[in-house]
């Protein structure tokens, strides 16, 4: 090979290294998702430029700002109103909008979560958490996402940034809070248990009385229709007396006793007179003698 040869392939290889060099300064590849940022020595020009493949000044460079919705997980410590410690871990859901992601950019630049978002969150968070007692909290995580949610999504929205969710996914508390808590649980369970049994012992003492007034209504209705029936057979017993007594006349009683009598002759007799005493049967035996 010559040396004009070799030379002629020298300059090839660089004109392709040079083309290769300047259109990949010249181009640049949008993902989708992303929108990009167009600087020139640093001053950001206002537009920018979105998915696909473009051309650009070989000056200029290019930053991708995400605008899909990402999702960054936090941990933090606050106190309840109550002066209570509490250690939050959470997660936030947030994007940004490709219509302001060049003003974000320009104010805040490309660490606008750790500068920016970051921050306010934590205390947005911390904030929300103050209003609360920590038995408060125990039981309104969901409301108090949503209270961080709607304060901290007005303020960001000024910054082109939309907060789609934040999510208390553990709110704890110091071990001897939680066992004064559990303390109290079994305290409130045992005297729930307490009023239940003297409810149903108030129930079975009234169940008690009712069925002893029943009892006692009911014997007082017997002893009642008793009385009653007594006094019926007595009434009725004085009137067969007295219906007896009217029908029984002096003719009536001869009649009968003539009917028992049996034939013997009685042996006293007294006298209307004098109140003597008359042996009959005495006197009739020495007239036979």
């Amino acid at each position: 090979m010559t040396k004009k040869s070799i030379t002629g392939i020298a300059a090839a290889a660089l004109v392709l290294v040079l083309l290769v060099f300047v259109y990949g300064t010249m181009t640049v590849r949008v993902p989708t998702g992303y929108t990009a940022i167009v600087t020139t020595f640093g001053k950001v020009e206002d537009y920018t430029l979105e998915a696909g493949f473009h051309f650009k000044s070989p000056v200029q460079s290019v930053v991708l700002m995400d605008n899909r919705i990402q999702k960054v997980s936090f941990t933090t410590q606050a106190f309840s109103s109550d002066i209570q410690q509490v250690d939050i871990a959470g997660s936030i859901n947030f994007s940004i909008d490709k219509q302001t992601a060049m003003r974000l950019y320009s104010g805040i630049g490309v660490n606008y979560f750790e500068n920016l978002l970051h921050p306010r969150l934590l205390e947005k968070v911390k904030s929300v958490i103050s209003a609360y007692t920590a038995e408060e909290l125990i039981g309104k995580r969901d409301m108090l996402s949503g209270t961080i949610v709607e304060e901290l999504r007005g303020e960001m929205q000024d910054y082109g940034i939309s907060i789609a969710s934040v999510n208390l996914e553990d709110i704890d508390f110091t071990d001897a809070f939680t066992d004064a808590i559990e303390a109290k649980q079994v305290a409130t369970q045992r005297a729930l248990q307490a009023k239940v049994e003297q409810e149903q012992k108030n129930m079975e003492a009234q169940a008690a009385a009712e069925r002893q007034k029943i009892d006692a209504e009911a014997a007082a209705e017997v002893a009642r229709i008793q009385a009653e029936a007594a006094q019926y057979a007595g009434e009725k017993e004085a009137e067969m007396n007295r219906k007896l007594a009217e029908s029984l006349t002096s003719d009536l009683v001869r009649y009968y006793l003539v009917q028992k009598w049996d034939g013997a002759m009685p042996r006293f007799m007294t006298s209307s007179s004098d109140n003597m005493i008359l042996d009959i049967a005495g006197a009739m035996a020495d007239d036979v003698e």
